[in-house]
């Protein structure tokens, strides 16, 4: 009877043994997604790819560093007419088998349109991103899924470099525009604003779409090199002086010595 007992004891603690283990797991898990809201997740282009930076002006520099294909498209909800291009979100899917339940960070470089629209909040990332919340080895299985709910929050950027500036391909003689890259913070400019060599005014630019601004140039009187000055969503400036050179080429990059504090 006294070894039936004992038995039952030990049955007894290793049931609740397992319990506080199951339950410990499980709030771990609800740990890593605290401050994180709900969203849709796909992804475009090829499995291994970097998605694209069309919308916002970057074209194929999302494939090179400091973006490294780590990027993702965003619905209007995200992508604010292009106001949001250039922030920075960690996301992380947690709710499928394939899911390593591990945050990645992507930058916003694209719009997704038309039926994007139809979730609230929806991010559309290139296969390389995609594939990166998944466990080790199964991004090819997580990929196959095609869309996942995920967990996402706005974090700010570190790109651990200074800001660049690529030339637009429109640009002449009477008209510039650049696409304005890795800027750290929280990636959102509110004023781009330009300076000619030999004067003391700035004048403001004009957000042409995405992360690409331009202004009409008088050559005349505008001559290069240009300096520009970036004012972010929350009021900080920077401001990269004589930046584009005299001899400036069209889609180009120019790296400034710059940055707003991450």
């Amino acid at each position: 009877m006294a070894q039936f007992l004992y038995f039952c004891i030990f049955v007894y603690l290793v049931f609740d043994l397992f319990n506080v283990c199951s339950c410990r797991s499980l709030f771990n898990g609800n740990l890593s997604a605290v401050g994180f809201s709900s969203a849709v997740a796909t992804w475009y282009g090829d499995p291994n790819g970097a998605g694209s930076g069309g919308a916002c002006g970057l074209e194929d520099d999302v494939a090179k560093a400091p973006y490294n294909a780590m990027i993702t498209a965003g619905n209007q909800v995200l992508f604010q007419h292009g106001l949001g291009c250039g922030a920075c979100y960690q996301v992380l899917c947690n709710q499928n088998q394939e899911c390593s339940g591990r945050p990645i960070i992507v930058a916003l470089t694209d719009e997704c349109p038309g039926t994007c629209n139809d979730d609230p909040v929806h991010f559309d990332l290139s296969g390389t991103a995609f594939g990166a919340m998944s466990k080790s080895g199964q991004a090819d299985q997580l990929r196959k899924l095609g869309r996942i709910d995920i967990s996402y929050k706005r974090v700010a950027c570190d790109y651990k470099q200074n800001i660049m500036f690529k030339v637009d391909k429109g640009s002449n003689s009477n008209f510039f525009a650049v696409a304005i890259e890795a800027e750290n913070g929280n990636g959102e400019l509110s004023l781009v604003e330009i300076k000619s060599s030999g004067s003391n005014k700035w004048l403001p630019m004009q957000q042409m779409f995405g992360a690409t601004w331009s202004a009409n140039i008088y050559p005349d009187t505008q001559k290069p090199p240009f300096s520009l000055r970036l004012t972010s969503h929350n009021k900080y400036q920077v401001q990269a002086d004589n930046v584009i050179p005299v001899n400036w080429q069209s889609r180009a990059i120019y790296k400034s010595n710059v940055n707003f504090h991450p």
